[in-house]
């Protein structure tokens, strides 16, 4: 049976594009759009679909209140449909915390230059969605850009080593479909002496400093979108930009980030094998590597580099994922050293720091 999909967007021009999209795949079709939220209520009860997307700015009702009725009374997968703004990021990632799977970016005017990259992001979510696992407060996420090649971190950082001379910790985490409130979920839980902590999500550039500000309002950490030449200082964690890579690098003793515009690895950028190779090559048995919820692969090779390396490498379990992609590919490449669940990631890191002989880490 094709997954049943009902648009909701105040566009008509918007509605008629995602239709095309969908009902080209022979997987899926649209079974019904809605220009508005209190039009919407009624389809769902009539045509019963598999999945929504739904505009992130609505009329007549405000979308975020219909989100948050609808998985309250009816719990069902959405991704939302996101505008590239200050405000759009923001409502989309109370969106996320409200229950909606996944976003991705409203489609452009001049969209058909650009309609088959688009519809690979679109589809993708969608078939992710029908199939994910409906749980109270679920893990969310944010959406990353697909493109063609798959290159590996080869295109941005050689394989190098360097003789460790600090005994300095730092974590690294990768993270896709389900991350932002996985990670938001982990974070809040790092006291103010963790070390430093580099994340990378994929999600377009419009939204990581909205995701940053958003998590260090919550945490006891301090939390930044990266910037490059930044010291990795305890108690901090810098999220890689939108569209560029983060690389953990050595300076003198110090660890410090680095952002690379090199090409796509893995189809993403930012890429987690590239901060993963990175934090191998300069940080090797002091780093603790964590994978988190997404779909794909991005990060799998990376993880096996730093197990190699000598790091302590976690994988979230499927359980508590809302995509059991990532962490699945990762453990099937021999690269985890322990499968977690989230809600136990922080109390296996303490557990591993204070194996190392670090003091005054305790959540």
């Amino acid at each position: 049976m094709p997954i049943k999909v009902l648009v909701i967007d105040d566009s008509a021009l918007v509605r008629s594009i995602l239709t095309e999209i969908i009902n080209k795949q022979s997987d899926m079709e649209v079974v019904g759009t809605a220009p508005d939220p209190l039009v919407a209520r009624e389809k769902i009860k009539a045509l019963n679909p598999d999945v929504l997307t739904l505009d992130v700015e609505m009329p007549k009702m405000d979308g975020l209140a219909f989100l948050e009725k609808l998985m309250r009374l009816r719990p069902m997968p959405v991704v939302m449909v996101s505008s590239l703004t200050e405000k759009s990021s923001s409502i989309t990632l109370q969106a996320l915390e409200l229950g909606a799977f996944d976003f991705v970016t409203k489609p452009k005017i001049d969209i058909r230059n650009g309609l088959e990259e688009y519809a690979e992001e679109l589809t993708s979510r969608i078939r992710a969605a029908s199939k994910a696992r409906l749980i109270k407060s679920p893990p969310r996420s944010l959406p990353h850009t697909q493109v063609q090649q798959k290159n590996n971190a080869d295109v941005v950082l050689a394989v190098e080593r360097h003789t460790f001379s600090t005994t300095e910790k730092v974590v690294v985490i990768g993270a896709s479909t389900g991350g932002t409130e996985a990670l938001k979920a982990f974070l809040v839980d790092m006291p103010a002496d963790s070390p430093g902590i580099l994340i990378t999500q994929h999600m377009p550039e419009a939204f990581t400093k909205t995701f940053a500000k958003r998590l260090d309002s919550l945490c006891r950490i301090a939390v930044k979108e990266a910037e490059h030449g930044d010291r990795i200082l305890p108690g901090h964690a810098y999220l890689a930009p939108g569209n560029r890579h983060l690389l953990l690098k050595r300076s003198g003793a110090n660890y410090v980030a680095e952002l690379s515009d090199g090409p796509p690895v893995s189809r993403h950028r930012p890429s987690v094998d590239v901060l993963f190779r990175s934090a191998a090559n300069c940080a090797g048995k002091n780093a603790v590597g964590i994978i988190m919820t997404g779909m794909g692969d991005d990060g799998a090779a990376g993880m096996l580099e730093m197990h190699q390396a000598g790091a302590c490498t976690l994988a979230q379990d499927e359980q508590s994922c809302v995509v059991f992609g990532m962490p699945k590919e990762a453990i099937a490449k021999g690269g985890v050293d322990e499968v977690v669940p989230l809600h136990e990631m922080s109390r296996r890191l303490s557990a591993w720091l204070s194996s190392q002989g670090k003091r005054g880490f305790r959540v």
